[in-house]
Parts: structure tokens; C-alpha cells; sequence
């Protein structure tokens, strides 16, 4: 694939060029009839960090080492849906250690995505990380069932030790909570016409207004 057409680095988004984010946020505030901002970003935002999540923690706990994902090596497009939305164009991997998955994912762009959905709108840091959180848990869970049904348990076990050592940080530590990795917050796609609660979610039915306007 060539970074031709409308791909661009996420360097360049983190670097102050929203264009391409807002475009992001627009389009899914569009599909899902987002009646807020924050709505519309914590869900763009989720998917974005889901996919990181999931492309490091897999090859980390498949084979060892860690795509080195810099974000002036990952492109994206935001017009486009997964998988095709990114293009990775470095060829370098890192060992797979929680510090190195830190550095690439939590530092390298889920704290620099979160500021630039903070500055096109209101929407809460702990919504965000909530969701960083959220989105560690779900790459845990299809890693471990994944495994078993391959006959890896070893994989799902350095899938679990390396998210609990993820999760020992003070950006993430409490965002879930149990064996289960339940959420500690929501992603508010409930408040969406039409829109349930993650399988995760911190509620169990969909709360009133007075509940949603702290989350």
C-alpha cells in the first residue's frame, strides 16, 4: 500500500494539523447521530486506541518484539475504515516489554491523541483514559480466547502479565477493575440514538442524565 492520496502521519496530527481528527470526529458524530462532542471524540478515540492496542500486544504476545509504531511512521487516514485506515511504513521492532509498549502506545500517541481531541472540545481526561483502558482489556480478552482455541495458552498469559504491568501507571491504574477487566467509566455511546452499553461497561442499564452528565 502507498501513503499516497489522503494519508497522513499522526505525527503531523499530534503536531497541531486537527484537520484530519476533526474530519474523524465529524464523520462518526455523523454516522451515529452524536447529540455531543465528547460523544462523537470518546468514540473515534476508542477505535483508534483499540487498534494499537491490539496490532502491539498481539505481536508482543505472539512472537516476542513490538512493531515500533512512531507516530511519524504511522499513517492514517481518516476517511477510511479498519483496517485500511492505517499504513505503517517503518520495518523496525522493539522488544516486547511493558516499557517499550508504553512508549510506543500510552506516551507515543494515546496522551498526544487525547490533547488534540481536548482541544477541538470539551471531553474528560478520565473519559479518555478510561477508554485507553477499556480498549487494553478488549485486546486482552480476543488474545485469550484466540489462544485457546489455538492451542497458545502461553500467549494469553504474556498477554495478561504484560496489560497488568500496562495498567500499573497512573495514567490507567484503576480504569478496570476484576478478573473480567470491567471498565471503571463509559464511553458514552449509549447517549447515541439507538446506542447500547459495551460489554465492559461500568453500567449496567443506561443511566439517566444526572449519572451521564459525571461520566
Amino acid at each position: 500500500m502507498s501513503a499516497a492520496g489522503t494519508y497522513v502521519p499522526l505525527a503531523r496530527v499530534y503536531a497541531g494539523d486537527h484537520a484530519p481528527l476533526e474530519a474523524r470526529v465529524s464523520r462518526v458524530a455523523e454516522r451515529l447521530r452524536a447529540p455531543e462532542y465528547r460523544v462523537a471524540a470518546s468514540v473515534a478515540q476508542l477505535g483508534l486506541a483499540a487498534r494499537l492496542w491490539s496490532v502491539t500486544l498481539g505481536s508482543a504476545a505472539l512472537y516476542g518484539v513490538v512493531p515500533d509504531l512512531r507516530p511519524d511512521l504511522l499513517h492514517w487516514d481518516p476517511a477510511r475504515t479498519t483496517p485500511d485506515d492505517l499504513w505503517w511504513s517503518g520495518d523496525r521492532t522493539r522488544p516486547a516489554t511493558p516499557e517499550h509498549l508504553r512508549d510506543i502506545v500510552q506516551h507515543g500517541h494515546l496522551a498526544p491523541l487525547a490533547a488534540a481531541l481536548r482541544a477541538g472540545g470539551a471531553v474528560s481526561p478520565r473519559l479518555l483514559w478510561g477508554n485507553a483502558g477499556s480498549a487494553l482489556g478488549g485486546a486482552v480478552r480476543e488474545l485469550t480466547r484466540w489462544a485457546h482455541r489455538h492451542g497458545r495458552p502461553e500467549a494469553a498469559r504474556r498477554a495478561a502479565a504484560l496489560a497488568a504491568a500496562l495498567l500499573d501507571d497512573p495514567d490507567l491504574a484503576g480504569t478496570l477493575q476484576g478478573p473480567a477487566l470491567r471498565r471503571r467509566s463509559c464511553c458514552l455511546y449509549y447517549r447515541c440514538p439507538g446506542g447500547g452499553l459495551c460489554g465492559d461497561c461500568v453500567f449496567d442499564r443506561p443511566p439517566g442524565p444526572s449519572a451521564a452528565s459525571r461520566r
